[in-house]
């Protein structure tokens, strides 16, 4: 049953007919985001028929689950996942945040500027931060780097209402985990019976083989979890700072009204 329902999902994900050589390699670029986003209609259907929520909203959730099935693949060197997850995320991530960049009182040109650094920094910044410190397969394929990803798209998302934001943010935890799933699926070797690769256990885990991995990706799982809990708070203190300062208008040195009438008056 194992065997033929792998090959079932092999004959689909690649459209050829199963051989030993397809099942032994682990799920590659195009089975994660066929997957993802699989399973991310599933939940956009789900989330309008029976939550209440507008197909819009529906739309957008199928989306996020649809691209975060790359995500566990930015710990690649190289290749395709990173280039083109990171690509998308630093296009996406600013217009996600427009509600995030009204909330805090920003203007039309605080928010071109916002959205350019942010490209800058997931595009560039973030992307070589994962090249230098993660490797493949390592915390960043793991069941706390999901919740991660879940808790950054709820600060990044602001929504009317916390239905819809959780719902949106587990559409991010669902993509991430879809990806996990498949990695233990493709190290699973069904040629010639069942025998499991040295990979298997290394995607959806809790822990890893590295204590220092362990407490960075933790803290960071706790750091986050503290802002989402307080982020109403924070984000009222910063637009109370920011209705306090006085704005500045940058004035001439010179009054040319004068200057025109000095000159008049000659």
């Amino acid at each position: 049953m194992l065997r033929e329902s792998v090959h079932s999902l092999d004959w689909f994900l690649y459209g050829s007919i199963p051989t030993a050589h397809s099942l032994a390699k682990l799920a590659d670029f195009k089975s994660h985001i066929t997957g993802s986003t699989i399973v991310g209609l599933a939940y956009g259907y789900w989330g309008v028929s029976t939550q209440s929520m507008s197909i819009e909203s529906g739309i957008v959730a199928a989306g996020l689950c649809s691209v975060s099935g790359m995500l566990p693949d930015l710990d690649s060197d190289s290749g395709i996942p990173l280039r083109e997850t990171s690509l998308f995320i630093s296009a996406v991530v600013p217009i996600l945040m427009i509600h995030r960049f009204r909330d805090l009182g920003f203007t039309a040109e605080d928010m071109a500027v916002a959205a350019m650094l942010l490209y800058i920094a997931i595009r560039f910044i973030a992307v070589e931060f994962f090249k230098r410190y993660t490797v493949h397969r390592g915390m960043w394929h793991s069941v706390p780097a999901a919740i991660i990803a879940g808790l950054i798209a709820y600060l990044v998302m602001p929504c009317p209402s916390d239905a819809l934001r959780l719902y949106k943010s587990l559409a991010v935890v669902l993509g991430f985990v879809v990806h996990l799933v498949m990695d233990e699926l493709w190290s699973v070797d069904t040629s010639g019976g069942i025998r499991f690769k040295k990979s298997f256990g290394t995607a959806l885990k809790f822990f890893g083989t590295d204590g220092l991995a362990n407490f960075a990706v933790y803290s960071k799982l706790i750091l986050l979890l503290v802002l989402a809990w307080e982020d109403g708070a924070i984000v009222d203190r910063i637009k109370e700072r920011t209705q306090k300062d006085t704005t500045y208008i940058a004035r001439p040195f010179f009054d040319f009204d004068e200057v025109q009438d000095w000159i008049k008056r000659r």
